[in-house]
C-alpha cells in the first residue's frame, strides 16, 4: 500500500486484469468488461481505461466547478464537462495521454466570471492536480 503525507478522506480500490479482461471495484458497484478499442486492434466489445479516465475526470472537474461556484455564491450553475482522452505513442517509444476538457457553462453567465471559475476549478480538481506537469490538458470553454 502506498502512503502519502496527507491523510486520505476516501480510498477507492479496483482490480483489473488488463485491457482484455475485467475491472471490478472492491465494493462491486463497478464491474466492467475491458477491451481494447477497434482503433488499437481490439474487439471494442468493452470499455477501456481511457474511457474510464475520461468519465472520472469529467465528473471530478464538473464537481470542482460546482464547488467553486458555490463558494463564489453563483446560483443556478448547471455545467456539463466532456473529457476527450487521447492515447498516443507506441510500444517502442512509450505511450502517453492527453486531455481536452470541454466545459459548457450555463447560458447567461458572464464570460470573465466563467473563465475565473474554470481556472479556479482547474486548481482545485484532484484529477487536474494529478495530471499537472505530467500530461497535456487543454480546457475549452463552450
Amino acid at each position: 500500500m502506498t502512503t502519502t503525507t496527507q491523510t486520505a478522506q476516501y480510498v477507492a480500490s479496483a482490480t483489473a486484469s488488463g485491457r482484455e479482461g475485467r475491472a471490478v471495484t472492491s465494493d462491486g458497484r463497478l464491474d466492467v468488461t475491458l477491451a481494447a478499442p477497434r482503433e488499437l486492434g481490439g474487439s471494442g466489445e468493452g470499455t477501456n481505461p481511457e474511457q474510464l479516465f475520461a468519465a472520472g475526470y469529467a465528473a471530478c472537474f464538473a464537481s470542482a466547478l460546482g464547488l467553486v461556484a458555490r463558494k463564489r455564491r453563483v446560483e443556478d450553475f448547471d455545467v456539463a464537462v466532456t473529457a476527450d482522452v487521447s492515447l498516443s505513442g507506441s510500444s517502442s517509444t512509450g505511450f502517453g495521454l492527453g486531455v481536452v476538457l470541454h466545459v459548457e457553462l450555463p447560458e447567461g453567465i458572464d464570460a470573465q466570471l466563467g473563465r475565473e471559475l474554470v481556472d479556479t476549478a482547474h486548481q482545485v480538481c484532484p484529477y487536474s492536480n494529478a495530471t499537472r506537469g505530467n500530461i497535456p490538458v487543454e480546457i475549452v470553454v463552450d
